[in-house]
């Protein structure tokens, strides 16, 4: 086995029984970012000395007999929006260039408990803005299957680091689908857990010292390389938080017991205004023909208990006031300023002429008002208990994690091809994880195969509100007849 593909569940039992030591793998991993990282720029500051000294007390406290917890003496990386204490966190952000906090976030701290070695940062899109990974302060994330192409955004460098055995195992952030982008676009898997199960205390977005108003959209989550380590690094950092109040004890719910003949499941190619490339229909029709064959029930069917295009623009009238006016009144202008290029580029470079679901209730944001909030989180409500409804009748539902797979770099904004027509930007990246935010659903993404270029292809696999172990659990089941994508080859 090469050490640095292998899982963060196996290397910490290889560790615990003396097959290697911690040393030996962070050692391995460090070599492959200095042979790699200069190619896909995933690892932008390492904590090579502290590391190294944490590896080595870690095989003297298991010669000792002692266990630091279930990650003992595992090297694993933190994406660079997330506060690391003693260590360089910038979120990608120019005023936050020498940033050095001191205490960890809530789930930093949670993975040090369990005996991780926390030992690099990965690059973030500034301030977890984009579904590219591109920042003032470190530059560009390449595609490790393709460096022409973009590794997705926010958590660009948390998937990049996986794919590219730089790290087994990576913290990502998803406001808007920035753990399953990158996730889908690098053939590894993430998870999105139930909005409000795990604390995102110590997160940038907000800026340090600044008052919290990122209060429901925003979750942390892991990306790995099984379904394995998502559901170990998930019961690790899950939980209340005195940091974070809001935050309730749910208890871990019971993984499904059923096998895969018996699980109901709603699959489906999308929708009409968000078509899906033909690679990305092809690997979806093939996937779905082998759950058949192993006789689950499937049924092609969307969630049809509420409009998924009313759903994306009431979550854009709520990421404005979560994201911008709720911060300052001078978040109002980037607010105002991203619509406008966002429907400029739609009206003039796309089909959409007459604007995206995207801006359909701009004047819900504009001016803002308490009174316009309280109807967004209303909708919110109602499309909740829609989506609910919907999920009571299914074990899970698969839909598309984006309309492509990975596109070559491009600027923000820029519209997006789809098999040779043009889309906006924000609705061929985000149209598919967006409303996902909004109803607080948990979310798997799985590798299900490569298109005709080669570039890896996902799936969503959407489960029940704060029945997170009982989806994880599914999708285990559900991964057994993916493919297999092995690993990019630079």
């Amino acid at each position: 086995m090469n050490i640095v593909f292998a899982t963060a569940g196996q290397l910490a039992q290889m560790i615990r029984d003396q097959e290697v030591s911690a040393v030996e793998v962070l050692d391995a991993y460090l070599e492959q970012i200095e042979k790699h990282n200069d190619k896909i720029n995933a690892i932008v500051t390492l904590d090579t000395e502290k590391a190294k000294q944490r590896a080595k007390e870690a095989d003297e406290a298991l010669a000792r007999g002692e266990n630091w917890g279930l990650l003992h003496g595992v090297p694993v990386t933190i994406k660079d929006t997330m506060e690391t204490a003693g260590l360089l966190t910038t979120a990608g952000y120019q005023p936050l260039k020498n940033y050095i906090p001191q205490q960890d976030a809530t789930v930093v701290a949670r993975l040090k408990a369990a005996g991780a070695i926390v030992f690099a940062k990965t690059n973030p899109a500034k301030l977890a803005g984009d579904y590219q990974t591109n920042n003032p302060l470190f530059g560009r994330t390449n595609n490790p299957w393709d460096l022409s192409c973009t590794v997705g955004g926010s958590s660009g460098g948390s998937a990049g680091a996986i794919a590219m055995g730089f790290s087994a195992l990576e913290l990502g952030s998803d406001v808007a689908g920035s753990i399953r982008h990158p996730a889908h676009y690098c053939g590894v898997y993430g998870f999105m857990p139930t909005d409000r199960r795990v604390s995102t205390a110590g997160h940038i977005p907000e800026l340090p010292g600044k008052p919290k108003y990122i209060r429901h959209l925003l979750r942390i989550g892991p990306l790995a390389r099984s379904i394995e380590d998502l559901q170990l690094c998930f019961s690790l950092i899950v939980g209340a938080d005195i940091r974070q109040p809001e935050i309730p004890p749910v208890p871990l719910d019971r993984p499904t017991d059923k096998k895969l003949s018996e699980l109901r499941i709603a699959w489906t190619y999308g929708y009409d205004f968000l078509p899906i490339s033909q690679d990305t229909r092809s690997c979806i029709q093939t996937f779905i023909k082998r759950l058949t064959d192993t006789g689950c029930y499937l049924e092609e069917c969307n969630s049809t208990n509420f409009d998924w295009e009313e759903a994306l623009a009431n979550y854009s009238v709520f990421a404005a006031y979560e994201l911008f006016t709720s911060a300052s009144k001078r978040g109002i202008l980037p607010a105002m300023w991203m619509g406008i290029v966002t429907e400029f580029y739609a009206c003039t470079q796309t089909a959409f002429k007459s604007g995206t679901p995207l801006a359909r209730k701009g004047n819900l944001a504009f001016p803002p008002s308490m009174a316009k909030y309280n109807i967004v989180l209303t909708n919110r409500d109602r499309t909740m208990a829609q989506m609910d409804c919907f999920m009571a009748e299914w074990d899970a539902w698969i839909c598309p994690v984006s309309m492509t797979p990975a596109f070559p770099h491009c600027s923000f904004g820029q519209s997006i091809e789809v098999d040779e027509v043009k889309f906006p930007y924000l609705l061929a990246c985000g149209g598919y994880t967006m409303p996902l935010n909004f109803t607080g659903s948990p979310v798997v993404v799985i590798p299900i195969g490569k298109s005709k270029s080669g570039l890896p292809i996902g799936v969503q696999i959407v489960g029940k509100r704060w029945q997170d172990m009982e989806l994880l659990a599914i999708a285990k089941i559900i991964n057994q007849i993916a493919s297999n994508l092995q690993h990019p080859a630079l």
